[in-house]
């Protein structure tokens, strides 16, 4: 399995003419409808939420008690 390029830059949104315009890194260029930029959205910051935690504990040796 090949590893994703990780980017630590985060894209561009604007709303144009009613669709929500995302350009990020490699090349990223998506059009997407306000209902889709907002369930992307809340996606986003929960997986982001989870991967910052996930972050945290990498270390953290888990023993159940």
């Amino acid at each position: 399995m090949s590893k994703k390029e990780v980017y630590d830059e985060p894209s561009t949104v604007r709303a144009e003419d009613g669709v929500v315009n995302v350009d990020g890194p490699d090349a990223v260029d998506v059009g997407l409808t306000p209902d889709a930029a907002e369930k992307t959205a809340d996606s986003l910051t929960e997986e982001s939420v989870r991967a910052r935690g996930q972050r945290r504990l990498k270390d953290v040796s888990h023993k159940p008690a």
